[in-house]
């Protein structure tokens, strides 16, 4: 169930970049808006009480915790959804404890379902903003229907500023990865290329020397494709290709990301993921492609893999002894997995 729900909030590699690099982009205005409600509501004491201090800490300790969390989860984009609905209940309470249709904090709902829209494709929004309306019909409605009724200005007010507000920031976050995507993507597989490779990889090995936590990557290339083309014509190729990459993409968890680096040579890069560990994931490949029957023939696939620790993990130095691995596994046979000869910084055990 869990799985299945995370697919559907980022099931592309698209929706997977987006959420990453927006959540980083957007914490500067998350803490600036964190800090203004703060500030306002010590200033609501007098008249509420201190409880408002007291849910706001809940928020607090959420958004202080987000990217900790999202750093080593296996499905970040469910704990952000997460906090998202989380923030939006939290000032749901708090307008119902503040005079529900008369209270000044209903407004405040719009602000998690906005930074939602900036995160997440188009069906998670509207899904989002439904909640934001359902929470503000039942923090009106649900304490006082007859004023709610005689007075619907605030509420009607806050909906279409919530629709508002929350499409202009899709529309805008929608185009630029847009953008991105024209730049990023192979259109073909549908797979990240090359040109997103070195920026993401920067700024994991940054988390890695923070963590020093290591690092992995998994070279492999598909055995015999120019026969394939040569043979069976382009046309089957690139059906070999597209099914290649799901069902890399399938095995894989959705922090771990895969490249398509040309030709018929895929990454994959495993952040958090030893060389014994990365090693178990490339066999596990390898036996998932000799099975799939991609584009409907017996295809196979050799790789090579290589391992880091902390501030070890540097691109050039994994990649090119990955490769090396590779063209190892190409030697002696095709069709198996190949450990990277140098040993990896750090205290990062080899794979027997």
């Amino acid at each position: 169930m869990r799985r299945g729900f995370s697919i559907w909030l980022c099931p592309t590699e698209v929706d997977r970049a987006r959420l990453l690099d927006n959540s980083a982009r957007i914490r500067r205005a998350r803490t600036i808006s964190a800090a203004s409600i703060a500030a306002t509501l010590v200033l609501f004491v007098p008249e509420y009480g201190w409880w408002t201090v007291l849910l706001f800490g809940i928020v607090a300790a959420n958004l202080a915790t987000l990217d900790w969390r999202c750093a080593r989860a296996a499905r970040p984009q469910v704990h952000i959804a997460a906090s998202i609905v989380l923030i939006q209940a939290v000032l749901a309470v708090a307008a119902i404890a503040s005079g529900g249709p008369d209270s000044l904090m209903l407004p405040w709902i719009i602000l998690p379902t906005a930074f939602s829209a900036a995160r997440f494709r188009g069906t998670v929004v509207v899904a989002d903003v439904t909640l934001g309306i359902a929470l503000m019909l039942g923090v009106t409605l649900g304490v006082s229907a007859g004023e709610a009724w005689r007075h619907p200005e605030g509420l009607l007010v806050t909906a279409v500023l919530m629709i508002s507000i929350t499409a202009i920031v899709y529309v805008l976050s929608a185009a630029e990865v847009e953008q991105r995507g024209e730049a990023v993507l192979d259109h073909l597989t549908g797979l990240l290329n090359r040109t997103s490779l070195l920026r993401r990889f920067e700024e994991l090995t940054e988390q890695a020397a923070l963590t020093n936590e290591p690092i992995s990557l998994v070279v492999l290339d598909i055995d015999r494709f120019k026969a394939i083309n040569d043979e069976q014509g382009h046309a089957r190729g690139d059906a070999v290709l597209r099914d290649v990459a799901y069902e890399v993409r399938k095995q894989l968890r959705s922090f771990e990301l895969v490249y398509r680096l040309g030709g018929e040579e895929f990454l994959v890069v495993l952040p958090g993921t030893t060389l014994n560990e990365a090693t178990a994931v490339a066999e596990r490949l390898r036996s998932t492609l000799e099975q799939a029957l991609p584009g409907g023939l017996a295809v196979t696939a050799s790789f090579g893999v290589a391992g880091a620790v902390g501030a070890g993990a540097r691109f050039d130095d994994l990649f090119a002894d990955a490769d090396a691995a590779l063209y190892r596994a190409k030697d002696r046979g095709r069709n198996r997995v190949e450990i990277a000869a140098r040993p990896p910084d750090g205290p990062l055990a080899l794979a027997a």
